[in-house]
């Protein structure tokens, strides 16, 4: 008889089976790298447990045929100290013969003691079990922002993820980037390029930083945010360390924007690879500077010679991004639930701070590399 249960140490290896086929579309067995991984950041990591587990479906032939992975987030909600769970992987394996398993291990997850759970990165099929369940989707959460800095680096960039071969005209493109460029004007907005004087606004200065100084920014930047995370109760350092371990997006540059009195009214965190897109994985900004952070990070990127940027949107930076050639697209959406009606009003009335290292993004899953 099949049956939902926590994921215990013996489990992993069949999880990294079905992960490098169901998520990877891979076929042969896992690499190494892989499988240990998934072991420490389902097992050992330090926000594993705390009631709310990773959980495994067994089909009736007592297989595992099914996975959601979970970790443990605190937060806080106008003083008041709550658990959130984030659902980072969902997945199942012979839908076909048992199309409820991805439904049991969500409704599994859901009657956990968490307070709220959510998922950044779920898929359409994935999105559609989170509402039937009572869950909802945050449409302001789950948009990619897109910032083009030369244009034909970035096509280029962009093509080379399905056709390797795109690259090798990447000497041209730079030409071709430097001429297209030099016809706009210092600060002029643009669509398919970024003015060598780049986006011409100076009410910020972008000083480089550690990421201990970035992690000291995170409460006093995000703190009118009514539904955030416990920065002090947040193993940052771990999820950080975890972040770094990206080879193939670049460096992950960490910069605080200073106002011209020299005070802090924002940070950005992203990985900076010359010739690439950078992948961002966080703004903060106190209100009314979203604009001035934004235009800081776009300035930062074209000086370390990428050729666009892409990040996930948080509501707050919206009206900002307005108006500055950004463009919007759906990848995958974020998913909330909580049996707390409060909760769930303030997560889709965007009073929450989700997504990037509040959610799934610095995870080594998503864009990181076993070999």
């Amino acid at each position: 008889m099949s049956q939902v249960r926590i994921v215990e140490a013996g489990d992993i290896a069949a999880i990294a089976a079905m992960f490098q086929q169901v998520l990877r579309n891979q076929a042969g067995p896992p690499p190494a790298s892989l499988v240990d991984y998934l072991r420490h950041l389902f097992l050992d990591a330090p926000f594993c447990g705390g009631g709310a587990h990773s959980l495994v479906y067994l089909n009736d032939e007592g297989k595992i045929s099914g996975f959601i992975g979970v970790h443990m987030l605190p937060m806080t909600f106008h003083g008041r100290k709550l658990q959130a769970a984030v659902c980072g992987t969902l997945m199942s394996k012979d839908r076909d013969r048992d199309p409820l398993a991805g439904a049991r291990l969500l409704k599994a997850f859901f009657d956990g003691p968490q307070d709220l759970s959510f998922s950044e990165s779920a898929n359409d099929i994935s999105t559609r079990l989170w509402t039937r369940l009572r869950g909802a989707t945050l449409a302001s959460y789950s948009l990619d922002w897109i910032r083009v800095i030369r244009p034909a680096g970035f096509t280029l960039e962009a093509a080379g993820k399905k056709i390797k071969l795109a690259r090798l005209f990447s000497p041209l493109a730079g030409g071709f980037d430097a001429l297209w460029r030099k016809r706009l004007d210092p600060g002029q907005l643009s669509w398919p390029a970024l003015a060598p004087g780049g986006t011409g606004q100076k009410a910020g200065t972008v000083r480089d930083i550690s990421e201990t100084e970035f992690i000291k920014l995170l409460d006093p930047l995000t703190s009118h945010i009514p539904l955030r995370p416990d920065w002090a109760q947040c193993h940052l350092d771990w999820i950080l360390m975890d972040a770094h371990e990206k080879p193939n997006l670049g460096e992950l540059i960490f910069c605080a924007v200073l106002s011209p009195n020299g005070r802090p009214i924002g940070a950005f965190a992203y990985y900076a690879k010359p010739g690439a897109i950078g992948s961002v994985l966080q703004i903060i900004a106190l209100p009314g500077q979203a604009g001035v952070v934004i235009d800081g990070l776009i300035d930062d990127a074209a000086k370390r010679g990428l050729v666009g940027l892409r990040g996930r949107v948080q509501p707050n930076l919206l009206d900002a991004m307005l108006g500055r050639r950004i463009a919007f697209v759906h990848a995958t959406s974020t998913v909330v639930h909580s049996r707390d009606a409060e909760l769930l009003k303030a997560m889709t009335d965007q009073q929450a701070f989700l997504n990037g290292i509040a959610g799934e993004q610095w995870c080594r899953l998503i864009e990181g590399r076993f070999n």
